[in-house]
């Protein structure tokens, strides 16, 4: 059975940190690896998750399992923190899954299980792991224009005209907030006009929120998905709690299934529950327990909430900070996109030459399409990688 098995493509985001790690320079910067770091190069455990991780230690008396879709206080904890009073509680069935890439698996198996048919509209770009998980999955997948490389910023107009061409009962895959690869955002407007687009199309808008509070704040990173629940007759959400609570390897992540229609929701709880059981069976817990222990608590919410701010707050100031020693070097506002992006990732506009250049001459790693982390700088790399960029070319 096994000598049958082909060789499947390498992930260039893990063979980027095979390489940043064998190189033996100093001086060395990573800005490919998706995660948060501090001005010391580390991801911290969040002063919350901590305190909460030491209040479960004393309390916790089993490890039994919860159930086949989770502990329904963590869904209802995380519905509020995203909709807030955007839809009720009883028009949305919940799943917790094994991270965000569960949840948009999930959410997938539920796509394909409902309407086999039903076209995938990712944008161009997207997540390497979105057409990865749905090519392997079978199913139909097409793109619309999102990213315009010249201005660095979203192509409205392209979005729309190439989702024109899209089929009632067609899915299409929006990132909540600070898109990733490209750290361009939808702006309220716009959100408003996708929203009646789509509802006039009859398109099932399916919402990837891994960001929320890197962006403009809890609140403002939710308009999209918000705005959409309040309008939509049905929608999917896959949400991820790695980034804004630091539980990257806790693995914490939930599906949401939104009808306007609550007599939906029991059929709709019954299929995620049993799609569950397929894959994994009962979901990891622990991230997920911390995550509501923290969103209950007024006093780890209110510290959460006040490191996360700071957590975006540097993240805006690296950006600034690069956008400025690139104005300084260039003479020239072409880097301004970077300080007006949002999230931890933007897409510098390099060539695949340029970006190994970079790598080679200044140990700059950063993906080949050139995405690269902001929040993987500090105040002493920031230099180093404008003096690369400047030096390559860009």
């Amino acid at each position: 059975m096994f000598e049958t098995l082909k060789a499947q493509p390498a992930d260039k985001i893990l063979s980027l940190m095979a390489a940043y790690r064998a190189d033996p320079r100093v001086e060395k910067v990573d800005l490919g690896v998706g995660v948060y770091k501090d001005a010391d190069g580390k991801t911290p455990v969040m002063r919350a998750v901590k305190a909460a991780e030491k209040q479960l230690w004393d309390i916790e008396d089993t490890k039994s399992y919860t159930g086949l879709a989770g502990d329904v206080g963590f869904h209802d904890v995380m519905r509020r923190l995203i909709l807030a009073d955007a839809v009720a509680a009883e028009q949305i069935a919940a799943a917790a899954t094994p991270g965000g890439t569960g949840a948009i698996r999930q959410g997938l198996e539920l796509i394909k299980m409902a309407a086999p048919q039903a076209t995938i509209w990712l944008s161009a770009p997207t997540w390497p792991n979105h057409p990865s998980i749905i090519k392997y999955l079978g199913m139909p997948m097409a793109e619309y224009r999102y990213f315009d490389s010249a201005t660095r910023g979203v192509d409205f107009g392209g979005m729309l005209t190439d989702l024109d061409q899209a089929k009632p009962g067609d899915v299409v895959l929006l990132h909540g907030c600070c898109h990733n690869p490209t750290g361009a955002n939808l702006t309220a407007s716009q959100w408003q006009e996708v929203a009646d687009f789509l509802k006039s199309k009859q398109l099932i808008p399916f919402v990837d929120i891994a960001y929320q509070g890197f962006g403009d704040g809890l609140d403002a990173d939710a308009y999209g998905p918000r705005h959409l629940a309040k309008t939509q007759p049905e929608m999917l959400i896959a949400a991820s709690c790695s980034k804004n609570f630091g539980v990257y390897r806790e693995r914490t992540g939930l599906l949401m299934a939104i009808s306007q229609d609550p007599a939906k929701t029991p059929l709709n709880q019954g299929t995620v529950a049993f799609l569950n059981r397929q894959n994994y069976s009962f979901p990891p817990d622990h991230g997920a327990r911390l995550v509501t222990m923290v969103l209950n608590d007024e006093t780890l919410r209110t510290d959460w909430q006040k490191e996360l701010e700071d957590i975006r707050g540097s993240m805006l100031s690296l950006r600034q900070q690069l956008s400025d020693a690139l104005r300084k070097r260039t003479n020239s506002d072409k880097f301004d996109f970077l300080a007006q992006h949002r999230g931890m990732f933007s897409r510098l506009g390099a060539t695949e030459a340029q970006v190994e250049q970079m790598r080679e001459s200044h140990g700059i790693y950063m993906v080949s399409d050139s995405r690269l982390n902001l929040a993987g700088l500090n105040a002493q790399s920031v230099p180093i990688l404008a003096d690369a960029i400047v030096a390559a070319g860009v």
